[in-house]
């Protein structure tokens, strides 16, 4: 286990603090040692082709001075991960802020090279009400099913690979007006580059599309088992085949007000019934996010919470291609495009 594992858990001052981290790692690594554990940003050095496994305590605060400082890093240096694969373990002293930081921390790394498992992440909340299912499907108490997922998910970083055989198949989902989008004019620049892999259109545009309700889990269950939603439509009909049988999804999201638009919502609200179905470990997510004055990686990072850590969408290192354009027809001014679009592209390609 020790030959390619590295751990980087972020000192806290007050040791008390991280104990049940600790204690939840030490059981969780056993007699395998990891290669390197780094604590401190001095520590933290560039690294390539490791299994990371990132584990962060958090006070009520939900703060970890180290783990900023280690973060400034990761923003400034984007090659720091390059090839290397990321699951992160996040204990809280309170009931919030755990799937902040993940969320935060899973998008910078990503940007400087690391890829992420599907589910990458396990958190501790305070009170450990978040593994309320998980201890009741295996007869556990909350502790012992926090030691049991934090296992599991160091077993699927270590055990992760990948490799698509045959010819991919790429859908891209949508719902811009194809006219006057400058998300869906950047997409049609980087698919010209986008070369030995099919791709499928489909657009949510204008179509009638019911948002999840909250149905029961069993009916979610007997209408997944089917492939299908109890609200059948556009989704059910076209989007679950789609889905099912590609290797990678690219999701094409302008950013209006800070949030996914509602039809892209509705479509990862909706994904619950098909997940009960089948899980997409092995199908990459990717994303083009056109913002008109900022805020993508606010889009970026709901992509991550809902896809990858949700849905366990696999997170290809630098998933998604974020730029500003406002006018219509804007984004053919931004200096290089052409250039940047190729470049993703190639991200595309390479991924497997």
């Amino acid at each position: 286990m020790g030959n390619n594992l590295v751990v980087i858990i972020p000192q806290c001052a007050e040791r008390a603090k991280s104990a049940r981290l600790r204690e939840v790692l030490a059981h969780t690594i056993g007699d395998n040692p990891p290669e390197e554990i780094i604590e401190t940003a001095e520590q933290l050095h560039p690294l390539q082709g490791k299994r990371i496994l990132f584990a962060i305590v958090l006070g009520s605060s939900g703060i970890n001075l180290e783990y900023y400082r280690m973060l400034k890093q990761i923003r400034l240096d984007q090659h720091i991960f390059d090839d290397c694969l990321g699951a992160l373990l996040v204990d809280g002293k309170s009931e919030l802020y755990t799937k902040y930081i993940a969320r935060e921390l899973v998008l910078a790394a990503n940007m400087a090279g690391c890829s992420f498992i599907g589910r990458p992440l396990v958190e501790g909340t305070a009170s450990l009400a978040n593994f309320h299912i998980i201890a009741q499907l295996r007869n556990l108490d909350a502790h012992g099913a926090y030691l049991w997922a934090a296992q599991d998910l160091l077993s699927r970083l270590l055990q992760e690979t990948r490799k698509h055989q045959g010819t991919r198949q790429l859908l891209t989902l949508h719902a811009s007006n194809k006219t006057t989008s400058n998300t869906y004019a950047l997409w049609k620049m980087v698919k010209k580059h986008v070369h030995d892999i099919n791709i499928q259109e489909i657009s949510l545009w204008d179509k009638e599309i019911n948002d999840c309700a909250g149905c029961s889990y069993e009916t979610c269950l007997h209408f997944g088992s089917q492939g299908s939603c109890f609200y059948g439509g556009t989704i059910s009909e076209d989007v679950y085949p789609a889905l099912e049988t590609c290797t990678d999804l690219l999701l094409l999201c302008p950013n209006y007000n800070d949030a996914l638009s509602a039809y892209l919502t509705a479509f990862i609200n909706r994904l619950t019934a098909l997940y009960l179905k089948q899980r997409f470990y092995d199908k990459n997510i990717y994303a083009i996010i056109v913002s008109g004055y900022s805020g993508s990686d606010i889009i970026a990072g709901q992509l991550i919470a809902g896809l990858c850590m949700n849905k366990s969408f696999f997170l290809p290192a630098r998933f998604c291609l974020m730029e500003t354009a406002h006018e219509p027809g804007s984004i053919q001014k931004i200096s290089g495009i052409e250039n940047i679009a190729a470049n993703f592209a190639s991200i595309i390609i390479k991924s497997h």
